[in-house]
């Protein structure tokens, strides 16, 4: 016989005078402390991928300016593929575009288009466009 075995079967007590918390709060007391804080986002930022910017020949970049020079004097719509680098670290990532160019711009060596995005000459990958893929450069 032990020395609880009178009180081991009883009912468990409810409170009288405060409320019972409720069961999201007490899980909330058990959470793991964050004693580095900034960790986490630090470890998913250098595991982040970014890519690397493709070099074109020179034959690709006469081609390359040739739909440059069309879709600017058509005034015709066009999608551009561009390299965006990465503000924080080494490399970046292509993006895609959809618009009409407002100007060429040759001493900033960029392309303005109508809703006012730059893109740098050197950054472009690949121009498409319905007259200008029929365009035989």
């Amino acid at each position: 016989m032990g020395a609880y075995d009178d009180i081991l079967n009883l009912p468990y007590p409810i409170p009288t005078r405060h409320p019972r918390m409720p069961m999201a709060d007490r899980a909330a007391q058990f959470q793991p402390f964050q004693a580095l804080s900034g960790y986490g986002s630090a470890i998913q930022e250098t595991v982040r991928v970014t890519g690397e910017r493709v070099e074109l020949t020179e034959d690709e970049k006469g081609v390359l300016d040739e739909k440059l020079r069309h879709l600017f004097e058509t005034g015709e719509e066009g999608v551009f593929t561009y390299f965006l680098p990465d503000e924080k670290k080494s490399g970046g990532t292509y993006v895609a575009t959809m618009g009409r160019i407002r100007k060429i711009d040759p001493l900033q060596g960029c392309v303005v288009l109508m809703d006012g995005t730059a893109i740098s000459i050197e950054d472009i990958l690949e121009i498409k466009g319905e007259a200008v893929q029929d365009n035989p450069f």
